[in-house]
């Protein structure tokens, strides 16, 4: 394997380092450490381009809080200049790191995401009689810095960036040398390529009929169910023995055409349907918005946003009749009426 001889220069050159600004403040503009930051724009980048060449940037200022998206999550969002940090750094990284991935690896992928994975593996369903399906238990949490920092030194060979993405690794620890935090913009790529070679054991060591995997939810097929068993047990050995993860219980075998959940999706050979989890965030979500405009806390305008935004739950799905079902239970004429 050829290693990349891509190193610090690149990641600490000047244009390098102005599009990673703007890319990390897209969408952000009116926070105030982004606009500390753009008011000396030109000395900031300065000081992090010879912090990053001499190796003293500072990592791990992060700011910790939860959310439910939809089961309870941890994040730590780094600081506004190691944001940029990290974003001129997968500039370089990125791409080297994609290049390894199979096609059929779907998260945080230019042109890839949930939905191209969602009709990737409709698309499966509708060809292959059987699939197997599992995830990783608390995945992030339980990534191996060792063996991730392994695998990053097979790809990259300059010390000064290794150095760099090491640092990065180990300012963050679920427990000792452990784990990747949730919400950074390198834990998704390093997290995304540690699994990688579970890709490569299905497609080519199990010769599966065709995978998908988004992340840590990973699904393949073949033609019986005795060979989806002798694949799910070189799997999981594989996860648990050379990985250090634990597969989540239970695993799934099951036949195509009874569908699949997947991303939260149903998807079968013929329709993609609501998960029921994707239905509890739309009914949660419409009568979120609907109490607060009855509260008159927002206004119609803020209302039909926020409705706009429940409704893309639902896109891409046959929820039309499910939709109108919601609709004559709790009109929202009843809304009105109470006002």
């Amino acid at each position: 394997m050829k290693r990349s001889a891509v190193g610090l220069a690149e990641v600490a050159d000047w244009h390098n380092l102005a599009a990673a600004f703007h890319r990390a403040a897209q969408g952000k503009g009116s926070r105030d450490e982004v606009r500390f930051f753009r008011a000396d724009l030109h000395g900031e980048l300065a000081r992090l381009q010879n912090d990053i060449l001499d190796g003293s940037v500072a990592v791990g200022t992060m700011r910790s809080f939860r959310i439910r998206d939809p089961k309870p999550r941890i994040i730590h969002a780094p600081c506004f200049r190691e944001r940029v940090l990290h974003h001129a750094l997968m500039a370089h990284v990125g791409p080297v790191l994609d290049r390894a991935l199979v096609e059929d690896t779907f998260a945080c992928r230019v042109g890839k995401g949930t939905l191209a994975a969602v009709h990737r593996a409709r698309h499966h369903l509708g060809r292959y009689p059987w699939y197997a399906k599992i995830d990783i238990r608390g995945y992030f949490a339980a990534i191996d810095h060792t063996l991730l920092l392994g695998k990053l030194a097979r790809r990259f060979k300059d010390r000064g960036l290794l150095h760099l993405m090491t640092r990065i690794i180990h300012a963050h620890q679920t427990s000792p040398g452990m784990g990747l935090p949730i919400g950074a913009l390198t834990s998704q790529h390093f997290a995304n390529h540690y699994l990688g070679e579970i890709d490569r054991l299905l497609l080519e060591k199990c010769r599966v009929r065709g995978m998908v995997r988004y992340m840590d939810d990973i699904v393949w097929w073949g033609d019986d169910k005795a060979a989806m068993k002798e694949s799910m047990t070189r799997t999981r050995d594989h996860v648990a023995g050379i990985l250090r993860l634990e597969v989540k219980e239970p695993v799934h075998i099951g036949r195509s055409g009874d569908g699949l959940l997947f991303c939260g999706y149903r998807i079968l050979p013929d329709r993609l349907l609501l998960s029921r989890r994707r239905k509890r965030r739309y009914i949660a979500a419409r009568r979120r918005w609907e109490e607060d405009y009855a509260a008159g806390r927002i206004d119609v305008a803020t209302l039909q946003t926020g409705m706009t935004h429940t409704l893309a739950l639902t896109a891409h799905t046959d929820a039309s009749a499910w939709r109108r079902e919601q609709l004559r239970r709790q009109p929202l004429a009843d809304l009105l009426s109470n006002l």
